[in-house]
Order: structure tokens, then C-alpha cells, then sequence
């Protein structure tokens, strides 16, 4: 039936009854508004709750694709018929697949060949006792106290039996528990993929919406404070992923000049540690230690020197400019990002926390300045 119109019946002089249109008053209006916005946040948390698992991925995801963003416009504006399609989408996240795989796949390989050596290593400690390492007796000092350490408890086989026999339950548990985080961290990439792929694919429409859903709800602001976010984005991937892998090829040649132990393995840890400020001088440590046990002191002093030189420009030269610059973040804001982000959300706060800092600086600097600003 069609809609009617509210109305309501008085009667006229001449008896009969007239037709009066009756307008919603302004407080139902408001009280329509209200529901109605209590409904969308009802809606929007169960959805949110819904897919709560799933959300390291999709910021994953989104992430990449702000990192890789320039990138790509630029081959849709080289390869407009494959951008038109699903082509160009499909080569991008399959290339940023390859850069996680790969790694991780010569990381993998490489571990399960070392893995069969200590097997081996430790079935003959087990039979024979592990022999005090010839290292030892050229340390400058406490030689004499390692050895008598090592002789007394490692060098009989029964004491290396007893040793490996207790660690044997906890090695399995810790390798269910790993192999479970295993399993858990690989599904998040899957999805990451592919959010990664369909945010390339429908890019320029997620864009679009995000800027006429910002405008509506904060104004032309919220789209500065958006940008901000974006730019903190691109500099932390230069400053973090960029200057880290930089780091572990540099690293990595001087691992293979020093007769470092697998240097490329090594390179590769000491480029995923250097995204962390300050965690790539452990595994600069434990190469320099590894290279000192091959009784090369020299190559390993020189080793580890190189490494905090490296590290030390790389940490208070570099990053600060390439992550801070384009947002005008300070370097203290940009290390409590990091930092606090790395320890709130894990890897995925590396991103998140200098972000979070680079739109809470631009919210200070419009408090702090222009019309709002206090004149002393």
C-alpha cells in the first residue's frame, strides 16, 4: 500500500471532518538521528569483533600497500591495459610474496641443514663428551676457569646424557608450541597477500571513499591528519626495511671478508634484526663471537668495530631523517614510535607506532600554533 501521511481528524463547522498533516517535531528528528547512529556503532563493532582475528592481516595488508602505493601508479601509468585488469595486481603481490618467501625459504633450508649437523654433533657428545674447544685456552683471561668448567661438566659422557635427556621434554614442547606460531603467522601472510591484492586492484576506489568518509565525518582536517599518517608510512618502510636490508648487505660483505661462519645466513639475520633499532648489534655480537672461536681475534675485534660504526650512523643519522623528515617528527617521537610500537603491537608496531606519533605531533603542532597558540 502506498505511504501515507500521518494525519489526524477535526471536525469542521459544517460537521465534516478536515485532514491535517502533523510534521515529525525536531526533537523526534534528533531522536531518529540518535538511534540511527547507535545502530551504525552497534553494526560496525560486531562487524570489528567479527573479524578481531583476522586484523593483523588486513593492517598487514594495508601497510604493504601503502608502502608500495607509488610504485605501482606509476607501472598503471607504464601498463594501463594490464592496471585495467587483474594482471598488474596479481605481478605486484606476487612479487611482494617473493620477498618474504624467498628469504625465509633459504633461512628455512639453511636451518634444517644445521639442524641435521647438531643431530649429528649431538649424537657423538652423547657417546664420546664434547672436548674443551682449543678457543679456550687463548682468552686473555678466566681461560683456566672455563676449562675446568668444561672438563667438569661436558666432558663426561654421562653428564652430557643427563643434560640432553632433560632438555628433551622441553625441546618438545617448545617445538609444538613453534610449530603452531608457525602455522598461525602463515595464514596472517596468506590473508595479507590477499587484502594486499585486492587494495591494489580496487586502490583508487578505497581511496576515493576514504576521502569522501573523512570529509564527512572530520572535515578537510581529517584528510591532513590521513596524510600525515601515509607519509609516516613511506618513511618508516625507508627507514626501517631500506636502511635494515642495507645494513645486512654491508654486514653480510664483512662477514665473508672476516671468514665468518654462513655469512649470507647471517646477513640475512643482521638485516630482519637492524628493523629493530638497536637489536642488530646481537647479531653483529654473535657473528664477532662465532669468528673469535675460529681463533681469528683480529677479524673478529675488527668485525664487531665495523658493526657499531654501521649501526651507530645507520640508527642516529639515517633513520631519524628518512622517517622523520617527511612528517617533521622529531627523533625523540620517531624512537618512542618505534620502540613503544614494537612492544605494544609487535612487528606490525613498527608501523603503527611511528604513525600513531607522526598524527599526534601534527594534532600538537595546529594546538600549539596559529590562532589557538598563547601570546606570552
Amino acid at each position: 500500500m502506498p505511504h501515507m501521511p500521518d494525519t489526524t481528524s477535526q471536525p469542521t463547522v459544517s460537521g465534516h471532518p478536515r485532514c491535517i498533516l502533523v510534521k515529525p517535531s525536531q526533537r523526534s528528528r534528533k531522536g531518529q538521528e540518535t538511534a540511527r547512529n547507535v545502530l551504525a556503532i552497534f553494526i560496525f563493532a560486531v562487524a570489528l569483533y567479527t573479524i578481531h582475528g583476522f586484523l593483523p592481516a588486513l593492517v598487514w595488508g594495508g601497510v604493504f600497500a601503502i608502502a608500495t602505493w607509488p610504485l605501482y601508479t606509476r607501472a598503471q601509468a607504464a601498463w594501463p591495459k594490464a592496471a585495467n585488469g587483474s594482471a598488474l595486481p596479481f605481478l605486484f603481490t606476487a612479487a611482494m610474496a617473493l620477498i618474504f618467501v624467498i628469504p625465509l625459504m633459504l633461512i628455512t633450508l639453511e636451518a634444517v641443514g644445521e639442524a641435521q649437523s647438531a643431530l649429528s654433533w649431538l649424537e657423538d657428545a652423547r657417546k664420546n663428551g664434547v672436548p674443551v674447544p682449543d678457543a679456550l685456552s687463548r682468552l686473555p683471561f678466566g681461560s683456566q676457569t672455563l676449562i675446568n668448567w668444561w672438563q667438569a661438566h661436558l666432558s663426561n659422557p654421562e653428564d652430557v646424557s643427563s643434560l640432553t635427556g632433560a632438555l628433551d621434554s622441553k625441546g618438545m614442547a617448545i617445538t609444538k608450541a613453534l610449530g603452531s606460531q608457525i602455522a598461525h603467522r602463515g595464514t596472517l601472510f596468506c590473508f595479507s597477500i590477499v587484502t594486499l591484492f585486492f587494495l591494489y586492484k580496487d586502490g583508487t576506489s578505497v581511496i576515493r571513499q576514504c576521502r569522501i568518509a573523512s570529509r564527512r565525518a572530520f572535515g578537510k582536517r581529517g584528510e591532513t591528519i590521513a596524510r600525515q599518517i601515509v607519509a609516516s608510512v613511506h618513511g618508516t618502510v625507508l627507514g626501517l626495511v631500506l636502511v635494515g636490508i642495507g645494513e645486512g648487505v654491508l654486514m653480510g660483505i664483512v662477514y665473508t671478508l672476516a671468514g665468518a661462519p654462513h655469512p649470507a645466513l647471517f646477513g640475512v639475520i643482521t638485516a630482519v634484526a637492524a628493523m629493530i633499532p638497536f637489536c642488530a648489534m646481537i647479531a653483529v655480537s654473535l657473528v664477532s663471537l662465532l669468528i673469535l672461536a675460529k681463533a681469528a681475534s683480529l677479524a673478529g675485534i675488527v668485525t664487531f668495530c665495523i658493526g657499531a660504526v654501521v649501526i651507530f650512523v645507520a640508527d642516529h643519522f639515517i633513520r631519524p631523517v628518512l622517517i622523520g623528515g617527511s612528517t617533521q617528527l622529531p627523533f625523540l617521537w620517531v624512537l618512542l614510535g618505534i620502540l613503544g610500537g614494537a612492544e605494544t603491537w609487535g612487528l606490525l608496531g613498527l608501523f603503527v607506532g611511528p604513525a600513531a606519533m607522526a598524527a599526534l605531533n601534527l594534532l600538537w603542532r595546529r594546538w600549539t600554533s596559529g590562532n589557538n597558540a598563547i601570546k606570552a
